[in-house]
């Protein structure tokens, strides 16, 4: 789950991070209310999306007076970004956050993982901040330090001084950087994220060291600990269907194609789009109904695929272990016959109970075209879409 940078901003200040002064605002006149209460001689209007790369999308001004905050936050409301990150579709800007300005003098990245390789933990730094971490890696790689964290016992002190050192800190600033270090591994460890990025984190002519933007993520499965991130996700930053799915404990993303997929099983299900596409066809979904799906998941599953206005036709493909074949059967003729199916769908099952599946589909008096195994269930729904 994703938050936006004014709210990672309030959690990370929770553990002592300093962070500029800042307020949303969701009208012009609302951002114009909240840079007078603020007072500062410049301040930044930034869109929150969740992506990354606003600023080069012209999603982060910078004002000097209240006019230019008006201007600004009329420009920036209701303006579909495009970056890197939203795809060629874009997010439009529904929320601002107006922020004190700071005399920056150095910028730099910090950031935590979970490195799947070791399984633990890894805190990255670089002093290439303000700069997409992704191209300091393809780059100069030699510019990211790492220090990998032993459970057992955390991030420790020395590492993140050595983190500081090796970025190039000033040295009378190692000590609060490395100290901000701390904070944000405590506050990933404690809130359960997935990824937690400072960039850039900065310092001031001041002296202070500043978390000047924060991008947190955090693990689904984890969600249940934390009531107060929960609230807040931001609906208009999901597609429909996912949020839609997520109520059912679906697994499901919406993507560009028009053939869409059912499948037990994220393996499988991946290895199901690959072999639409390998026979010329466009997935319009990843959909994993789980091992242990009820009808009305399953009916939930067929209806939420069909709400795709792109889904020309429907590959259904089961290997029934845990799940069993005849449950999923009686999901899609439910489904089929409640939406009222016009598209073409193609079903393969395989497994526990196959043959009283195949009867159920075979007696519902449905237009279902029946597949003997993965590949051939492939072929004939990407024929039927063309």
């Amino acid at each position: 789950m994703n938050i936006h940078e004014y709210q990672g901003k309030e959690v990370l200040r929770q553990y002592g991070v300093v962070v500029p002064n800042g307020k949303v605002a969701y009208t012009v006149d609302e951002a114009v209310a909240a840079a007078e209460e603020l007072g500062s001689s410049v301040v930044v209007v930034k869109a929150q999306i969740h992506a990354g790369g606003r600023g080069k999308a012209g999603g982060v001004k910078v004002a000097k007076s209240i006019d230019e905050v008006r201007t600004y936050a009329d420009e920036i409301l209701g303006k579909v970004l495009v970056t890197h990150q939203t795809g060629p579709e874009g997010k439009e800007v529904k929320r601002l956050l107006i922020e004190q300005g700071c005399n920056i003098q150095k910028e730099y990245y910090v950031g935590l993982v979970v490195d799947r390789a070791t399984g633990r933990v890894v805190m990255m730094a670089s002093e290439e901040g303000g700069t997409e971490i992704e191209e300091v890696a393809a780059k100069t790689p030699e510019k990211i330090i790492k220090e990998i964290v032993d459970p057992a016992i955390g991030l420790q002190t020395f590492q993140a001084r050595r983190l500081a050192y090796a970025i190039n800190v000033p040295n009378e600033l190692v000590n609060k950087t490395a100290k901000l270090m701390m904070s944000l591994y405590q506050a990933f460890v404690d809130k359960d994220c997935s990824i937690a990025e400072i960039n850039p984190l900065v310092i001031t002519g001041e002296g202070d060291v500043m978390a000047l933007d924060a991008k947190l993520n955090f693990d689904s499965n984890a969600l249940f600990r934390h009531k107060d991130i929960q609230a807040l996700r931001d609906y208009d930053e999901e597609d429909e269907k996912e949020i839609e799915a997520s109520k059912y404990d679906l697994s499901y993303i919406a993507l560009d194609g028009n053939i869409g997929c059912m499948v037990n099983g994220a393996g499988l299900a991946m290895a199901t789009m690959d072999i639409i596409k390998y026979y010329g066809g466009e997935p319009a979904n990843f959909l994993d109904v789980g091992g242990g799906a009820t009808t009305e998941k399953v009916t939930e599953a067929f209806k939420i695929i069909l709400s795709d206005e792109n889904v020309k036709g429907i590959f259904v493909n089961i290997f029934g272990g845990i799940m069993r074949c005849d449950v999923i059967a009686n999901g899609v003729v439910e489904a089929a016959k409640e939406v009222g199916l016009e598209r073409p769908l193609v079903v393969r099952l395989e497994g526990t109970n196959v043959e009283i599946g195949k009867r159920i589909l075979n007696e519902s008096g449905l237009n279902i075209v029946s597949a003997d195994s993965m590949a051939d269930g492939a072929q004939k729904i990407v024929a039927l879409v063309q």
